[in-house]
């Protein structure tokens, strides 16, 4: 199909409004690709496939697919042994938990529900709930580990909240107490990952640079001076060898964080198949429903299709106008006739009868149910081709007259006994008399195509 018809129809409308429905990336992605086919066993299966989501929809609410984040970077990442970060684990965490959400909703309540062309896609799903709850149980965010991810990462994090408490403990009597004269604030500070005081400039002696041992009034380390030198951030003495513990049991602390999310990873990547689908068939059920969806929201049905060039739309709508002031129409042609006219005075609504049948077609061919009434049927064309608005061209020196004869030229070129052939105000745009004939030789040739 000719992007030129797409975007004259206005079926990229369409697809945006559908694009709106999808809430996974995949999702929307699928959306904006969507285009209209010709083989009729394929938009059988994709019109089945939007009527049943549109029944479920109806039966048991929307469902959203937003967790679907993309992961195959992740899983192939996998596959060679690598290990995945926080986020990575978390993001496939809450796949499988939306998975779980629709392996429920795909279950049919009832006896009564028939089982429809979506189970494919519902039962194939595998939640992996062992891993999932794993995940969710050692990593509480993308920056945080839970305590109880692993006793080992239980045990350093009770040192180092014991040591924490013991250097705190032991800077509030120093602040507080013999160290007070000298401090800038009655504060504890950090440089770096010391902790720290901040010392009036005026009490350093002996001092041979920065990290020099400080041996008159305040003895330890300083890490750090203020902007205008008239203070020293110094990590006393007294807790030099905490601070050195302390450092030992962060780094004892990361490592034990790595071991958990290789552990983890290592977890995962047993299940690296089981994902890949999930997040496919999530992702496809995501686009499928947002067909669904946009059914709903445009009050659609399901056409008829055939491939013998039958149009009879009934009470058909266009969908880009307000549905509470939008006129339906009904429209029948390739039974006893094959050539439709039109006429009727200015704004009249003949521009929109001829789009309302070329978009519903296109919609129809792309597995979109069509905003018309029940039993409305289409026919199934190789291609649509539309002559309609103003179509003045400055860049190629062309009048609106020219533009048209350019585009019907290159239809006449194309055109067979499998397409649809629209055109507004066929010969307009020169001498009245001339463009009739100029119509009418067009439409005999188009005729006896057929």
């Amino acid at each position: 199909m000719n992007n030129k018809t797409l975007i004259k129809l206005e079926f990229d409308k369409i697809i945006s409004m559908l694009e709106n429905e999808a809430s996974s990336f995949r999702g929307k992605q699928l959306c904006r690709r969507l285009k209209p086919v010709t083989d009729l066993t394929k938009i059988d299966l994709l019109q089945e496939q939007t009527a049943a989501a549109f029944t479920r929809i109806i039966k048991k609410g929307r469902i959203s697919f937003g967790d679907a984040a993309p992961v195959e970077e992740s899983l192939k990442r996998l596959e060679i042994g690598g290990a995945l970060n926080t986020a990575e684990l978390l993001r496939i965490c809450r796949l499988l938990s939306n998975t779980a959400r629709a392996k429920s909703y795909g279950r049919h309540d009832t006896q009564e529900d028939l089982a429809d062309c979506l189970d494919i896609y519902f039962d194939g799903l595998e939640p992996l709930t062992p891993l999932s709850n794993e995940i969710e149980r050692c990593i509480i965010s993308e920056d945080e580990i839970s305590d109880d991810a692993s006793s080992a990462l239980k045990h350093i994090r009770r040192s180092i909240n014991n040591l924490n408490d013991r250097v705190h403990t032991t800077l509030s009597g120093l602040v507080n107490g013999s160290l007070r004269t000298y401090l800038q604030d009655a504060l504890i500070t950090m440089r770096g990952d010391r902790y720290c005081i901040p010392v009036k400039a005026e009490y350093r002696s002996q001092v041979q640079g920065l990290k020099a041992e400080y041996k008159s009034q305040v003895p330890g380390m300083i890490h750090d001076q203020s902007s205008t030198g008239s203070t020293l951030f110094i990590e006393p003495m007294a807790i030099v060898k905490l601070n050195n513990d302390l450092k030992e049991l962060y780094v004892q602390e990361q490592d034990e964080i790595r071991k958990i999310l290789a552990s983890l990873s290592e977890e995962a990547a047993q299940y690296i198949e089981e994902i890949r689908t999930d997040y496919r068939s999530l992702t496809d059920l995501d686009f499928i429903f947002a067909r669904g969806a946009l059914a709903l929201t445009m009050r659609a049905s399901r056409p008829i299709l055939n491939e013998e060039g039958r149009i009879r739309i009934r009470e058909g709508r266009h969908p880009l106008l307000d549905q509470k002031k939008v006129v339906p129409i009904t429209v029948s042609l390739g039974d006893e006739f094959s050539l439709l006219i039109i006429t009727g005075p200015n704004t009249g609504g003949k521009t929109v009868s001829l789009k309302t049948v070329g978009l519903l077609t296109l919609m129809g061919q792309a597995g979109l149910h069509i905003p018309a009434g029940d039993r409305s049927e289409i026919a199934v064309f190789r291609q649509v081709y539309a002559d309609i608005g103003d179509e003045q061209s400055i860049e190629q020196s062309l009048s609106t007259f020219s533009s048209h004869m350019t585009n019907i030229v290159s239809f006449l070129k194309k055109v067979d006994d499998r397409s649809l052939v629209l055109f507004d105000e066929l010969g307009a745009g020169t001498d009245p008399t001339e463009g009739a004939a100029l119509a009418q030789a067009v439409l005999s040739t188009l005729l006896d195509m057929h």
